[in-house]
């Protein structure tokens, strides 16, 4: 069975993926559309896709299977429900959405439809989490009872470019993006290893002191002058985690953006920019060899094109010895990869879900329980740290009912 897909924002995120999407034995055909119809066409040219559409509403007319939205970070929650309620599957780039409520209305699409909903997220493949969740499963860590995950990007490494690129000459105004609103690269680290949720939590904010017009109330679009957040959550089994959303921090993030650390009763793990290390009781062994990835991918190679200098080493990760690289397609090697590895792994397990009818890893029960907690904790914050509810839309069910098969998917 193969599936035909359509790309959804043609920005830096899109060509990478696209070339995976476009390998993949399981994807038929791919298209691209983008606001601005060149960067759609000059992904299009440079891929070799099958076309183009002058906008996302010509795509979700079309007989496209699915689609993969690659726009703006707060863009996502509508434009996923109205995909989903045009009949297609939906891959997203995080975050899942920025209310409870858009969140709410993707799992009641997804219920009612019966169609694939996948979340991008990488930290669920972070050589780290791959690790842990590995550890857990046997036991070693016996109860984990605290973890943390932090996702330690600053706006000089990469976010600046980033943001102008997205945002032409207003793009102060989204470069203010709340930190917490974004937390699935550090929430995602901790829940795919330990397997628990957020109960509660309590979050302070960092305000900015650099006075550059970002983050600066009076202009951002979000009234937000948060650069970075840390936040502690109760979590559903009694233990707690600690996240730390960073923005403004001297830290190479270029070399490992997202951290963790996990202690359990018998044994923990801890991460740093270049050395991880497992302890028990008696002993420390150094593992940094396991999480190690090799790049991948040239620095030059036109898919890199669009993204800032600054952010192409997130992009060219190769695998590490923990990951299962025999699930993979064989199409896939010696193509880009990123996000310490990460990224063949999103797009098979999306394909294979859309094509088998099966629910992906992160789905949006999952995904959900990686956003929420960043948007409640925001609004702790703001609310000088007052502890809040975090509402969980509980475990996914075992199977949905799958809508009928066109024949392009058949």
């Amino acid at each position: 069975m193969t599936s035909s897909i359509g790309i959804v924002g043609a920005g830096q995120f899109a060509g990478v993926f696209a070339k995976l999407f476009a390998a993949h034995p399981g994807i038929s055909d791919i298209y691209f559309t983008d606001l601005i119809t060149e960067r759609a066409e000059e992904q299009s040219s440079i891929l070799g896709a099958t076309g183009t559409f002058d906008s996302f509403e010509a795509m979700l007319e079309s007989d496209v299977d699915a689609v993969a939205i690659f726009t703006q970070r707060w863009t996502h929650g509508p434009l996923v429900v109205q995909a989903l309620r045009a009949g297609k599957h939906v891959y997203s780039a995080v975050p899942m959405a920025i209310s409870e409520t858009e969140i709410e209305a993707i799992i009641e699409a997804v219920r009612e439809t019966g169609l694939t909903y996948m979340m991008g997220e990488t930290s669920y493949y972070n050589p780290a989490t791959v690790f842990a969740r590995k550890k857990r499963a046997e036991g070693a860590f016996g109860r984990i009872f605290y973890a943390e995950g932090d996702y330690v990007h600053d706006m000089d490494l990469g976010f600046y470019d980033a943001y102008q690129y997205s945002g032409g000459e207003n793009w102060k105004r989204t470069a203010s993006y709340p930190p917490m609103l974004y937390p699935t690269h550090s929430v995602g680290g901790v829940l795919g290893a330990t397997g628990s949720h957020a109960v509660s939590v309590s979050c302070v904010g960092v305000k900015d002191q650099r006075q550059d017009g970002v983050f600066d109330k009076d202009v951002s679009m979000f009234e937000n002058d948060f650069s970075n957040a840390t936040a502690l959550f109760e979590m559903n089994d009694g233990g707690a985690m600690r996240i730390n959303e960073m923005r403004r921090v001297g830290y190479p993030s270029h070399i490992r953006e997202s951290r963790f650390r996990y202690f359990g009763t018998e044994a923990s793990m801890e991460q740093l920019a270049l050395v991880s290390v497992w302890q028990d009781k008696h002993t420390v062994t150094d593992i940094s060899g396991d999480l190690e990835t090799q790049a991948t991918m040239d620095m030059d190679d036109p898919m890199l094109a669009n993204v800032a200098p600054a952010l192409r080493d997130a992009f060219v990760s190769g695998m590490a010895s923990v990951h299962d690289t025999d699930r993979l397609p064989a199409e896939f090697r010696g193509l880009p990869n990123g996000h310490e590895g990460s990224h063949h792994f999103l797009v098979d397990d999306f394909v294979t879900a859309i094509n088998t009818g099966t629910l992906p890893p992160v789905n949006a029960w999952e995904a959900a329980r990686y956003t929420l907690p960043g948007i409640v904790a925001h609004q702790s914050a703001l609310r000088g740290g007052e502890r809040l509810p975090v509402p969980d839309f509980g475990d996914a069910p075992a199977e949905l009912p799958r809508p009928a098969l066109r024949e392009s998917a058949k």
